[in-house]
Order: C-alpha cells, then structure tokens, then sequence
C-alpha cells in the first residue's frame, strides 16, 4: 500500500477524534499502528509511539535504533520522525510533541507500563480507548484489504480441499491433523499461521478446543477451524466433517446449522443492526430445539485480527456497511457427545453480502 493510502488513513483518524473533541490519537506497536503506518515494529519495554495530532502533523516517535526502520516505512518519508536513545525519558519526550492538556485516544493494544508513563508525564491530560476512533475506520475495508482478505480465504479453502481430499483422518491424533493443517495453510500461500483447531467426536462440544492426544475414530464428527494471515490480513474458516458416514444426529445437526448460516447470509444488507444478522442465525437454531447450544455470537469482524469490528452479537445495534468483513459461524455443541460448526468470512459490497470462502458446506464423510 502507498504512503498515500497510509496518510490518508492518518487524516481519516484526526478528523475523527477532532470530531470527538480529543487532541489526537496516540497508538504504540499493534494492528492499529500497521494499519495508520504501514509497518509492524516490535511491541517492547523501549516505547514507539506514533501521534497523530488535531491541530498538527503526525509524528513517529521511536527508540534510535529503530529509527532505519521507521524511516524506510511507507510513512518514513512523509511523516516526521522523532528519535529517543537508550537513557533518555521517553515520556518526556512523547510529552512535548502533544498539548500538556490534550485529551488523547489510545491504542487499546498498548502496554500499561507505556500509558503509565504518559499519564505520569501528562499528568493534566486524559486518556480513552481509541476504539470509538478507529474500529469504525478499520471497520470498512478498501480494495486493497479485500483483496489481501480474498486471497487469504482462498488458500484457506485450498488448504481445507487438500486436507479432505488426500489426508486420511482415520486414526490419527488431533494434533497431528493441526499440524497438518498448518503446513497446507502454508503451502497455499499463508505467509503464517494463526491457529488450528481440530476437536473430534466429544472435543469438538468445546468451540476453542486445543487438538491434543486423542485418536480420531470412525464415526467421529471433527471440528476443524483454522487460519492464518496473508499481508498482515487473517482468514479464518470452520467446516465441521465425519469420519464415514455420519450418525443420524451428526447430520440432522449439520443440517440446522447451516440453515442457520444461511438464514444469517441472507439477512445481511446494508443498515442492517449487526444483532439483526445473530438473531437470524439463532432463531433457526432455537427453533430446532438446540438454541441453549448455540453458546457464542455468530461473528467477528476481520481484517488485520482475527476478532474485530464488527461483532455481529445480541446488542450491537451498530448497521452494517458496504465494505464491512466479517465471519458467520453459527455452531451447535453438545457436551460429552460432539459439536457442529459452520464458519465463513462474508464482505458487504453494494450488490449485497458475498461469501469470500466456498469450500463446501455440506457435510463431508471423510476417510
């Protein structure tokens, strides 16, 4: 992305927090800072603090030696860069480039030592989370993010095609699958992986179940969620499957929640209340007589984190926008017997919502 694409992001942000009466936004190492400076240096102990500033120009503040990489960003040529070494305050110096009686938006990801020290430093102003600033900018993806979000999604499907169509579950560990499932997500062009759950037969009752030792056997439903990040954006997708042919139960299961997915995809359009697209999932699911199992929201935005922006939940009345990416994944768990989820990562566009996963969504029995 350019360094025009970056500093507009940067202007995008001030006239928010001008518009909410702060003096800036101040965020350290984190999704944010890549997503306003284009570059991703290491959260430590030595502070990097970019400001950007209501009634001036942004400012990167970063220990010496991370200045080359600062300078060399995207946003290295175009935005001034302020430099501390070892032995100096660095609050003191964030200090000065600020009002001393500013009201500041700050990172939710910075670390509590760093926003003591500007408390100490700044000791009449006042700080808030910088989410009510930048969620709703992260929140609505321009092309760029799309595509980078689209190509993610598709080597997650390809990942998840290669993993059904020539691995053998049958008798294997969870955690040999997860593994499996990371070299193939890696092979299909994640440039890192983020997570893999593999829960079979009773694990897959706990949604964020860590694989482990257990073998799976035939007859088994398997939960298998994954993901991994291509250029800084994540993909995350979730396809449940039975090793042979699925149990009555299994596949009676499967079938409502993927009704349940699909009546959540047809309800969103632009305007729409986020806790709208929930509820269309869940009252599927609790007409079905499964509606105490559906124990978590349908979704999560997307983008530079796996879990952002929007939330789609009971209570959030915030509309969905065109360019808005977001997860759907209604699931079903039943303790001590198995579970069922259905995951894929949806964008809004003008035309209206479209899927950015098509790996299939019926029920696979599987060697």
């Amino acid at each position: 992305m350019t360094s025009e694409r970056h500093l507009e992001r940067m202007r995008r942000a001030r006239d928010r927090a001008a518009e909410r009466g702060l003096s800036g936004v101040l965020v350290s190492p984190s999704p944010d800072y890549r997503y306003l400076a284009g570059y991703d240096p290491p959260p430590l102990e030595r502070l990097t603090l970019l400001a950007v500033r209501a009634r001036a120009d942004p400012v990167l503040l970063v220990p010496e030696l991370e200045a080359p990489l600062a300078r060399a960003s995207p946003v290295g040529e175009a935005v001034e860069v302020v430099t501390w070494a070892d032995g100096e305050d660095p609050y003191a110096a964030a200090a000065r480039l600020v009002p001393p009686d500013g009201a500041f938006a700050v990172g939710e990801r910075m670390w509590a030592r760093h926003l003591l020290g500007l408390q100490a430093a700044l000791p009449g102003a006042r700080f808030e989370p910088a989410g009510s600033v930048l969620a709703p900018l992260r929140a609505v993806k321009d092309p760029d993010e799309l595509e980078l979000l689209g190509r993610a999604a598709r080597a997650a499907d390809a990942a998840f095609r290669r993993l059904v169509g020539e691995r053998r579950l049958e008798g294997r560990r969870e955690e040999e699958v997860a593994d499996e499932l990371g070299a193939l997500l890696l092979e299909a062009g994640h440039e890192s992986v983020a997570f893999t759950i593999v829960g079979s037969g009773p694990n897959g009752a706990s949604p964020h179940h860590d694989p482990g030792s257990r073998t799976i056997r035939r007859g088994d439903a398997v939960v298998l969620d994954f993901g991994g990040r291509v250029g800084g954006y994540c993909s995350d997708i979730t396809r449940t499957v039975t090793v042979g042919e699925p149990p009555p139960t299994v596949a009676e299961i499967h079938e409502v929640v993927r009704e349940a997915q699909e009546a959540a995809f047809r309800a969103v359009r632009p305007g729409i209340p986020a806790a709208e697209v929930d509820r269309a999932a869940r009252d599927v699911i609790a007409a079905a007589g499964y509606g105490e199992r559906f124990v978590h929201r349908t979704g999560h935005g997307i983008g530079l984190e796996e879990h952002e922006e929007p939330y789609i939940v009971a209570g959030n009345d915030r509309p969905l926008e065109v360019g808005n990416c977001f997860s759907l994944e209604p699931g079903i768990y039943l303790p001590g017997a198995f579970g069922v989820r259905i995951e894929d990562i949806v964008t809004l566009t003008p035309d209206g919502p479209q899927r950015l996963n098509h790996a299939p969504r019926e029920l696979l029995a599987v060697a």
